[in-house]
């Protein structure tokens, strides 16, 4: 079977909000990967040191009663993404291990700006309680201020780092 290569924006766009709103019903709270990443953080620092982490003001709370902190929706919800989206690639024929760069660019400079992108973006997401999705979808959604004080940040922020990387892409 072999799949479209893009989704029309509508049909997917629609599609998020139903799974926005099953979530609002069926956990009580809304979509977020960086919850997730935070969990697995808590856990992988809780393994090397776990008295540091249960005493911790900021992990601790994963470790509160006994809980687990991978015991939560938003880590299979995380999961289900990379499975998804790599079974996804697969049927549709799209399944490749590359690196998209501009001809100016090696990949390892490529992976160093992915990499230092990501920590930037990890840090931010956890300091505005909230990743894109998070932010964007629920918070947005929700017809926060904070949230959409956020997505004009993140679309003003991009539009103005992508002069400074321009010439990476051309």
């Amino acid at each position: 079977m072999k799949f479209g290569t893009r989704w029309p924006p509508v049909p997917a766009g629609i599609l998020i909000g139903i799974s926005m709103l099953l979530a609002f019903v069926v956990a009580g709270r809304g979509i977020g990967a960086s919850g997730a990443m935070t969990r697995l953080v808590a856990w992988v620092q809780h393994g090397m040191f776990p008295v540091a982490t249960e005493q911790s003001a900021y992990f601790g709370e994963y470790f509160a009663n006994g809980a687990h902190p991978l015991n939560d929706y938003v880590v299979f919800l995380l999961a289900g993404l990379i499975i998804g989206s790599f079974v996804a690639a697969w049927i549709g024929g799209e399944l490749r291990i590359e690196v998209l760069r501009g001809p100016r660019s090696s990949v390892a400079y490529r992976l160093g700006l992915a990499l230092s992108g990501g920590v930037i973006a990890g840090f931010a997401a956890r300091l505005a309680r909230g990743c894109t999705s998070g932010q964007g979808l629920v918070g947005g959604a929700e017809l926060s201020v904070g949230s959409w004080a956020f997505l004009m940040s993140i679309f003003v922020g991009g539009w103005m780092a992508a002069w400074f990387v321009r010439k990476q892409w051309i």
